[in-house]
């Protein structure tokens, strides 16, 4: 073999290894999106409430013909943060927080506070810190640096979100480090049972399992074509959507909250900076259940804009099975989204409530 030919041969294996990272590294980055949006999957345990046709990934499907089986849809990044809802001042959260009150006779010293929250910050959950501010004679956020003026403190951390449930250890650190703030000021310390709070917060993460559902529909281009990025951006922002630093559109009310969201249909994202020279084959519009309020509303919303988007990129409105959507396939799916929101309800968690933006974040 001839140093030309074993040359060409390497330049051949570098190409298809650099095209076999780029695919590998567009398939890692869709499922971090989908993480950041969704968390872990759970197993799909709906059917015991009465709703039916729920994917095994979380995500309902509208489906033209009943008796056309589902396939599991690819994941896809779910709606934005939107102004997440946070545990404020000194109120709390007894379904979501585990909450701590120090109560010492004179002003705690800011070193003290800094030490605390430096470590409850690695516990893996969200935390928060309030203090009883002597000279207001209110709670307010506590701040680093602004110590020596707080005589109580009230220490909580979340218990369940997207990410999953607290476990003992997470518990038993965050636990730990309060007492042992509490133990050099000196003050006393309230806690509640950790037992207690860990078996309360099981139940809470599988209800949360259970309802943690998206719909789905697609904007897919004609005959194999692909839609330019700039088309897509236009028409995307001309229906109300704005683009976001992760890549996904947004569609938000007057709250700013998003309602759902417009995605690549494949795994590059949509990014500002790279949009201009980008075509797909199809995008996604996705409607996030449990933190969207009036969902079976909303759903009507998205899929008449997403009708919209298809005729203005010359593209069809169809499901993850490329069946054009039906009304009755519509329907059936509202019928799903009511079901899941009463069921949400009746558990104390209304979908799109401050309480449900907490809790699937």
């Amino acid at each position: 073999m001839s140093d030309l030919q074993l040359s060409l041969l390497v330049i051949g294996a570098v190409v298809i290894a650099g095209v076999y990272l780029y695919n590998w590294v567009q398939e890692r980055g869709l499922q971090r999106r989908m993480q950041q949006a969704f968390g872990e999957s759970h197993d799909d345990v709906l059917l015991k409430a009465g709703v039916e046709s729920v994917l095994a990934d979380g995500r309902l499907e509208p489906q033209l013909l009943p008796q056309e089986p589902a396939r599991e849809a690819a994941a896809r990044v779910g709606s934005g943060a939107g102004g997440t809802a946070v545990a404020h001042g000194g109120e709390f959260d007894p379904t979501l927080d585990f909450a701590a009150e120090i109560d010492a006779d004179s002003p705690i010293s800011d070193a003290v506070v800094s030490e605390l929250m430096s470590k409850i910050a690695s516990c893996g959950k969200p935390v928060h810190v309030a203090g009883y501010d002597l000279r207001s004679e209110a709670w307010e956020d506590v701040v680093r640096g602004r110590g020596g003026r707080y005589a109580r403190l009230r220490v909580a951390l979340q218990l369940v979100n997207r990410a999953g449930v607290v476990n003992p250890a997470q518990l038993a650190a965050f636990s730990d480090a309060v007492r042992a703030c509490a133990d050099k000021i000196p003050a006393p310390v309230a806690c509640p049972d950790t037992q207690a709070a860990l078996k309360n917060a099981r139940e809470l993460d599988a209800f949360c399992a259970d309802v943690d559902v998206a719909v789905g529909v697609n904007v897919i281009a004609k005959d194999g074509a692909t839609i330019p990025g700039p088309a897509i951006r236009a028409a995307a922002e001309a229906a109300g959507f704005k683009l976001g630093p992760d890549g996904v559109f947004h569609y938000r009310n007057d709250r700013r909250q998003t309602l759902f969201t417009l995605d690549n249909h494949e795994p590059a994202p949509f990014l500002p900076e790279s949009i201009k020279g980008l075509t797909t084959g199809g995008i996604t519009l996705l409607l996030d259940v449990p933190r969207v309020a009036d969902g079976a509303e909303v759903l009507d919303r998205m899929i008449a804009i997403a009708g919209s988007l298809a005729a203005a990129l010359g593209g069809r409105l169809v499901d993850d099975n490329r069946a054009v959507l039906s009304e009755a396939g519509i329907a059936r799916i509202k019928d799903q989204v009511r079901s899941i929101h009463a069921a949400m309800a009746g558990r104390g968690i209304p979908a799109g409530s401050a309480r449900a933006q907490r809790l699937f974040s």
